[in-house]
Parts: structure tokens; sequence; C-alpha cells
């Protein structure tokens, strides 16, 4: 209920004592409405990581006249975009091909539901220039106060967090950057938050109690959920 839930919560003690060391430098491309959410997970991930290796960056359709140095970062061999699909690469195989201590990568992230991710993607033809990544390593999100389309989609900071482990070939980066999460996660559950099934759990086990979609589209995105366990539908 509303009325549990906490005012103010602090999670300093549970973020690193000192900003994470690394090579890779992050560019969340951020949709509009995230902004306003509550319980978002990127200035969790911004306050794990030193300043400018989080770089931020609102709005929906971006071009090199208004946002030149995202353009020039997309331009740059050494960026990589986290974005599932037929054209993607395994990122860690990428890393075990080439001299990673060599290469200080950037990585563009899109922030945002799938819906505004995947719009967010195919409407900027500058996203299209990196290498395109994803990540194939199986981990069940945390994030379990906010619903996820399959069990295998991930938050903005987890999928960070998977992916700075393997560039910077860092196992316990991943902990680290979970921790705050887990954190949160579990201050809200105890004062009155849900655990958020995802929506293909839900259909799989017949708990799914919103009317179903009359689109053809949307159908097909849903039967979708139930059969494909390959990729993150967006």
């Amino acid at each position: 209920r509303p009325g549990r839930r906490p005012q103010k919560v602090c999670l300093c003690p549970f973020l690193p004592q000192q900003p994470l060391e690394v090579s890779t430098c992050l560019y969340v491309v951020q949709h509009p409405a995230e902004e306003s959410r509550v319980l978002r997970t990127v200035p969790l991930l911004a306050a794990c990581l030193p300043q400018g290796k989080c770089n931020v960056i609102v709005g929906r359709r971006f071009n090199e006249e208004k946002h030149p140095e995202l353009t020039a970062v997309c331009r740059d061999e050494r960026t990589l975009i986290l974005y599932p699909g037929p054209k993607s690469q395994n990122l860690e195989e990428l890393v075990q091909c080439q001299e990673v201590a060599t290469v200080k990568h950037n990585v563009i992230i899109i922030d945002g539901t799938w819906s505004q991710a995947k719009n967010m993607f195919l409407k900027n033809s500058m996203f299209h220039l990196p290498k395109q990544v994803q990540l194939n390593r199986t981990l069940s999100s945390q994030y379990v106060i906010r619903t996820q389309p399959s069990n295998i989609c991930l938050s903005t900071l987890e999928c960070a967090a998977v992916a700075l482990s393997i560039l910077e070939q860092k196992d316990e980066i991943q902990e680290i950057l979970l921790r705050p999460l887990k954190a949160l996660c579990s201050f809200q559950l105890q004062h009155g938050a849900q655990i958020h099934h995802s929506k293909e759990h839900l259909l799989r086990n017949g708990m799914y109690d919103k009317p179903m979609p009359k689109n053809k589209r949307k159908i097909k995105r849903m039967e979708k959920l139930m059969t494909d366990h390959s990729i993150c539908p967006r």
C-alpha cells in the first residue's frame, strides 16, 4: 500500500566506498519518460562509477547538429551498442577475439521500456553505426519491483553490470553494481511493494489478468514470449 512505502531511503551503505575504476565509458541514451520514474536504476549506476564514465543523454531523436559528441562516439570504431538481435555479436565472444586490455571501449545502452528502446534504435540511424552486441549470460533480473517482458530481460543497471564485468574482465564488478539494486528492491518489498513477475511468467502460468490484445502484431509478440527463449523482445 502506498502509505507503507518509505518516504526516504539511503542506499549509500550499499555503494562502493570509492567509484569503480574502469576503462570502459558508458553512454546511457535515456527516453524522456524514464526521468519521471521514481524507482530508476541509472542513478545507482552513475553513483558507482567515476565522473565521466557514465554519461546520460536524454531524448528520443538524435542528430549530428544537436548531438555532436554522441555522433562522434557512434562513429568511433571502439564503440559498441548493447542491443539484441540477429546482427548482434555475443559480447563475451568478441572479447575473446581481441586484446581487450589495449582497447578502451565506449558502450551505448538505450534506457527505456522495451518498446521505447526498439523505437529509439530503429529511428536513430547513428545507433546503427557502432558494432551491435548482446549478452548471452543466463541471468534472472533482480529488478523484481518492475515488470519485464520475459524472464531473461534485464534492467539498464544489470546490463551495464554484466557488460562491464566482461569488458573489464573482473567478475566482481557485476556483484558490486548489483548490490544497491538488490537493496533498493528489498527496501520496497519490506514496505508493501509486490514482486513483479515477467509477462512471460504470467502468460505461462495462466496468471496474466489483463485483456488479451486484439491487434494481430501484439498477439504475435505475446506468442513469441511463450516460445522464443533466445532473445529479449524489443
